[in-house]
């Protein structure tokens, strides 16, 4: 099934987790958008994220200049900014923090653009900071998709709230509207 987006980006802080794991049980085993999540985590502790994410589907943490591949789903590894490069290969970066974190999902996004520009879906989840604000601006002005969770439902609004104040054109939807989107329902 081809979708009409070639990649889907997903951005989420504190308070995304339940929802990201709702949005990832629905997504199709035959969607053929690569999904690439970006979650802030705690550095210099050890990580379970991928393993509770992978619980129904294989979640993969990219190596450096690794290719994209239709098909698949990935994390940023932690404390690594994930980007894309022009051959659809993955970049692991270990410069310093953006919005105090490292990964920063403005970098993800804003390099999704560059890339895909618009035939990118990005989505902005619950968070408590800015990141990832600034990089769903430039996915729109791309010409792609930007979503933000309604911040009413979000744990912490922080983050879709940002995004709503700095973009125009961004989408704010429910996050079963999101999970449509994701499925080429809408």
């Amino acid at each position: 099934m081809k979708n009409r987006f070639d990649v889907i980006t997903i951005g989420g802080s504190a308070g995304s987790l339940l929802v990201l794991t709702d949005i990832l049980d629905i997504v199709p085993h035959h969607l053929a958008a690569p999904v690439i999540i970006v979650l802030h985590r705690l550095r210099n502790v050890q990580s379970e994220m991928g393993r509770l994410l992978s619980s129904k589907r294989r979640i993969i943490e990219p190596e450096d200049k690794e290719p994209v591949r239709e098909h698949c789903i990935y994390l940023a590894p932690q404390n690594y900014h994930l980007m894309v490069e022009a051959e659809r290969t993955f970049m692991l970066d270990y410069s310093e923090l953006v919005n105090y974190s490292r990964p920063s999902i403005d970098m993800t996004f804003s390099s999704i653009a560059d890339v895909y520009g618009a035939r990118t879906l990005g989505i902005l989840l619950s968070g408590a900071n800015k990141d990832g604000a600034a990089g769903l601006c430039q996915i729109i002005a791309a010409g792609g998709r930007g979503i933000v969770q309604d911040p009413r439902t979000a744990a912490f609004d922080a983050m879709p709230q940002s995004a709503i104040e700095m973009c125009d054109g961004v989408q704010v939807l429910s996050i079963e509207d999101i999970k449509k989107i994701i499925i080429g329902e809408t």
